[in-house]
């Protein structure tokens, strides 16, 4: 089969692309045929060193394919079936091995692409809004980078339980996309001071900050809570954030601050299903859209990454094998 694989840390020329050999499953595994993997900043993090990997390796955590094969021990898939998966190294791949306690049933008037698309994203939007941090009705939410595919999602989300957003956004066009999805208020990072504009928009603060852009942002996070706000920084699209002294959590108002990842919110088989169902299925119902932003060859994964390394896109990437 054809993969990508990365031998060295590096910046996207690492990402080779050449014939790697089929994978095997396990007894608990399923062979799947990849349909579309998801790009996500986690790649870009791995693939950098920034978060160490056992090299060589071939990345992607999320993608949908069809089974082609299931282990001995597997009883809930078989041939023929569409699934989705995140979490599991090796998507940006022509086939993987996945353990089927991993893998999600796609459901009807889902498309192998959409599904693609909504795992990572869609279950890391769910835990945030949900277990995080549970919007409640009247709430109001920062959300950076408001129109990228997290901040997408979020924007539904969130209104959707009734709760305010403030979107940051660096374009005009990003604005748009970000109002489209729910943003109720548009600060444009670029040119306004965003802890300002917060003050000016709900006086008090936010409830909660939903930061994946990290160094960049950081500060400007905590300035915009209310008391007893949290800052969740799921990310670090701009870099990992800076020591600073946690006296200024107390200084703010005994603000709370977390550093959460998906997989501690999808750590058991029944969590996993749970968010994935909720996000496939407001998918299949139309009550959350995703951004598609481009998809890409297999081979062209480092032109991928380039691209949202570079924060230029608003929405999903994907590479189709």
């Amino acid at each position: 089969m054809k993969a990508i694989v990365v031998n060295k840390p590096g910046g996207p020329e690492v990402l080779a692309y050449h014939e790697s050999p089929d994978p095997i499953p396990g007894s608990h595994q399923l062979l799947v045929r990849v349909a579309a993997a998801g790009v996500n900043f986690i790649d870009i993090y791995q693939r950098e060193g920034l978060y160490p990997m056992p090299l060589p390796y071939t990345p992607g955590l999320e993608g949908a394919g069809i089974v082609v094969d299931v282990g001995a021990s597997v009883a809930t898939f078989a041939p023929g079936d569409q699934v989705a998966w995140a979490g599991m190294l090796g998507s940006y791949a022509d086939m993987i091995a996945l353990d089927a306690d991993a893998a999600v049933a796609i459901p009807e008037g889902v498309s192998l692409e959409h599904a693609a698309q909504a795992m990572l994203q869609g279950m890391t939007a769910h835990y945030l809004v949900t277990s995080v941090w549970d919007i409640q009705p009247g709430q109001t939410a920062l959300v950076h980078a408001a129109a990228g595919g997290v901040g997408l999602l979020l924007c539904q989300m969130i209104t959707a339980r009734g709760g305010q957003v403030i979107g940051t956004v660096s374009t005009d066009a990003k604005a748009t996309a970000a109002r489209a999805a729910g943003a109720s208020h548009i600060i444009r990072y670029d040119t306004e001071d965003v802890s300002e504009r917060v003050r000016e928009i709900v006086k008090e603060g936010v409830d909660v900050v939903y930061d994946g852009v990290g160094r960049d942002t950081f500060m400007e996070s905590l300035k915009s809570l209310r008391p007893r706000g949290m800052v969740a920084l799921f990310g670090q699209s701009s870099g990992p954030v800076q020591a600073f002294d946690p006296q200024l959590l107390n200084q703010g108002g005994s603000l709370i601050m977390t550093r959460p990842s998906l997989a501690h919110f999808t750590a058991t088989p029944g969590e996993l299903q749970w968010r994935a169902s909720e996000v496939l299925g407001s998918l299949a119902s139309g009550s959350i859209h995703f951004a598609l932003a481009h998809r890409y060859p297999l081979n062209e994964a480092a032109a991928a990454h380039a691209a949202l390394k570079a924060r230029t896109t608003s929405g999903k990437l994907i590479l189709i094998p």
